[in-house]
């Protein structure tokens, strides 16, 4: 038995979700539906320009999303980031471990400005996000803890690590590590408009191959340059050995290594999308950690993630995860 059963890299965010109009958007020339990196100046302008009272925030970033949720769920789950000493900081630390997760952030942390995401949520609940990455533009091979890489399960990668030149260095270190070591690796592309414009640091991060690729519709047609999904799924497996392909309302599509699975989803009315695809990713390596199959897997995987889109903000409560879990098996 292994300390962990997720070991996961990714940016430290302090989301805040703030509801919008369609028009807002267009005014502010932000770009639905992406993530798109801008400076301070840039996000405080933003910030300034609605009306974000009663808006909550949360310790945020796509992995870090991602093994919250495995983490509800009763996965063991170690997250490696980084944020600085500033009060953003602080709270990202104390939300973090409140989760049950652990991490490197224990101890002093560098000065500097913890990085933050403004997510705006329009009616039809896409989420377009502008992000400010602050000190964690900087996460390098000194925020991984090898030992704990090496008790895990899976090591996962987020694929907005790209975006950062140490950043990615540090995945593509921490992927030859985890294969050297017999840990399996699991990457997610993230963000349809990063997999575009960053395709060849993905290739570098991915090198001979991964263990399992986590990407939605767009994503996969992205990469490789495919018509539609069908042909994109068959081009994904020269580069992973399973592959989850979400769908939105449609499901998901999964390649276990021998056999395509169809998951079909609940029918649910969505008011936020934010963080359906993290979710989703935890919850799979939950159930693949616990012995299910892929098909079982992805049905946990697209109950909690139709569950979440119900509501605003990026994850369930712990007893809402385990509510949707209970009512499956």
């Amino acid at each position: 038995m292994k300390k962990y059963d997720i070991y996961a890299m990714g940016n430290a965010l302090v989301d805040m979700e703030i509801e919008v109009q369609e028009s807002f958007l267009t005014e502010s020339k932000i770009e639905k539906g992406m993530m798109v990196l801008v400076d301070e100046a840039r996000q405080k302008e933003l910030l300034n320009s609605v009306d974000a009272s009663g808006h909550g925030r949360s310790c945020g970033g796509s992995a870090a999303n991602t093994i919250i949720g495995a983490a509800q769920l009763g996965a063991k789950g170690y997250y490696s980031c980084k944020v600085s000493s500033d009060e953003t900081g602080d709270f990202y630390y104390k939300d973090l471990i409140s989760q049950g997760v652990e991490t490197n952030l224990h101890g002093q942390r560098p000065e500097g400005t913890t990085g933050k995401c403004l997510v705006f949520i329009t009616p039809d609940a896409e989420r377009s996000m502008n992000t400010f990455l602050g000190i964690t533009e900087t996460f390098s091979e000194s925020e991984l803890s090898w030992d704990d890489i090496k008790e895990s399960q899976y090591l996962y990668i987020e694929g907005y690590l790209v975006t950062s030149p140490t950043g990615k260095a540090a995945a593509i270190k921490a992927r030859k590590f985890a294969a050297q070591n017999q840990v399996k690796v699991a990457l997610t592309f993230s963000d349809p408009g990063i997999v575009g414009f960053f395709k060849d640091g993905f290739k570098e991060m991915i090198g001979e191959g991964i263990d399992l690729l986590f990407c939605n519709e767009d994503e996969a047609i992205s990469y490789t340059g495919k018509s539609d999904i069908t042909q994109a799924l068959e081009a994904l497996k020269g580069i992973s050995k399973q592959i989850a392909i979400t769908r939105g309302e449609r499901g998901a599509l999964l390649w276990d290594g021998q056999e395509k699975i169809e998951v079909a989803t609940n029918k649910v009315k969505a008011v936020d999308t934010n963080g359906a695809g993290d979710l989703f990713a935890g919850a799979f390596l939950f159930g693949l950690n616990k012995g299910m199959n892929f098909a079982d897997a992805g049905k946990l995987a697209c109950a909690c993630s139709s569950q979440l889109v119900t509501q605003f903000g990026a994850r369930l409560t712990k007893e809402k995860t385990q509510e949707v879990y209970n009512s499956l098996f």
